[in-house]
């Protein structure tokens, strides 16, 4: 099996997730800080926005550029910079929002974890949703019953969603429906520990695979075809570059959430980039 080094782009972070290549850079989550950090191939940074106090928070671009930022509600950007509420999504659940994708009709795609993961609770039996923003501004839940889901593609032809299910350790396969539904749940992949993912062009998924302590190029049904070595805990990952052919690989220590405060002061978080030979496709 191949495997690729890694090199250094961008260090001294934080927690660092929630990576999208857009407008020639990468753009990421910087949890802790409260900042949106856009960062490009020559290590150049800037703080390009603010976001939320805490964790649990992500950036998505509608079709027509606006920016998305979930957390306690999901908001948008106005041309003008002013952030407006995109929806109202107090009634599906008051857990606050996390992970986000928008397909290329504007469907906005977002998921709770529905408890208080960083304060310590734990939840009876999965309580995880999706729920789905029309470009109108109409929200429904599409789906629940999810053990902790996290990050989440859109397959090229708008026809699939594919979302990680940290719990349990799978990757969950939904299909959409034309009113953006979501139907015939199933297990995509599992034995991996999935958290940020993305797609590339020949289907597969780049994800963590904690038992290796690696990158994991993801085939359905589980096999791995090729790893990356990493020597931090790997929240999120993204292709990008002029090509989509560069894998951005977001890391930091993670000691627990009881230890989460200490380890933001220690700032251990890093971008790392890898070249690999099939390039990004899907969204985001």
């Amino acid at each position: 099996m191949a495997t690729r080094d890694t090199t250094l782009l961008l260090d001294g972070l934080a927690f660092v997730e929630s990576p999208r290549w857009h407008d020639d850079r990468l753009w990421f989550s910087h949890w802790g800080t409260e900042e949106i950090v856009a960062v490009d191939l020559d290590g150049t940074s800037e703080v390009v926005g603010r976001g939320p106090a805490g964790f649990g928070w992500a950036t998505e671009w509608l079709p027509d550029g606006r920016m998305l930022l979930t957390g306690p509600e999901l908001l948008r950007e106005e041309p003008d910079g002013t952030m407006v509420r995109h929806a109202d999504l107090g009634p599906i659940a008051g857990r606050g929002w996390a992970e986000i994708v928008v397909n290329d009709n504007g469907n906005a795609y977002v998921n709770s974890i529905n408890f208080d993961f960083m304060g310590g609770e734990q939840p009876q039996s999965p309580s995880g949703i999706v729920a789905l923003v029309t470009p109108d501004g109409a929200a429904r839940q599409v789906a629940d019953g999810i053990a902790f889901p996290n990050g989440m593609v859109i397959t090229p032809d708008g026809s699939t969603l594919i979302l990680s299910e940290s719990f349990t350790g799978r990757l969950l396969a939904f299909d959409i429906a034309p009113d953006g539904g979501l139907a015939n749940r199933r297990v995509w992949a599992e034995g991996v520990g999935p958290d940020g993912i993305c797609l590339d062009a020949e289907g597969c998924i780049w994800t963590h695979d904690p038992a290796t302590r690696s990158a994991a190029r993801v085939r359905e049904g589980g096999e791995i075809v090729e790893r990356i070595p990493v020597e931090k805990d790997l929240f999120a990952t993204m292709l990008g570059g002029p090509d989509g052919r560069t894998l951005f690989l977001m890391l930091a220590e993670w000691a627990g959430v009881e230890n989460a405060e200490a380890q933001i002061a220690k700032r251990t978080g890093e971008v790392r980039i890898a070249h690999v030979d099939v390039p990004h496709a899907g969204r985001p």
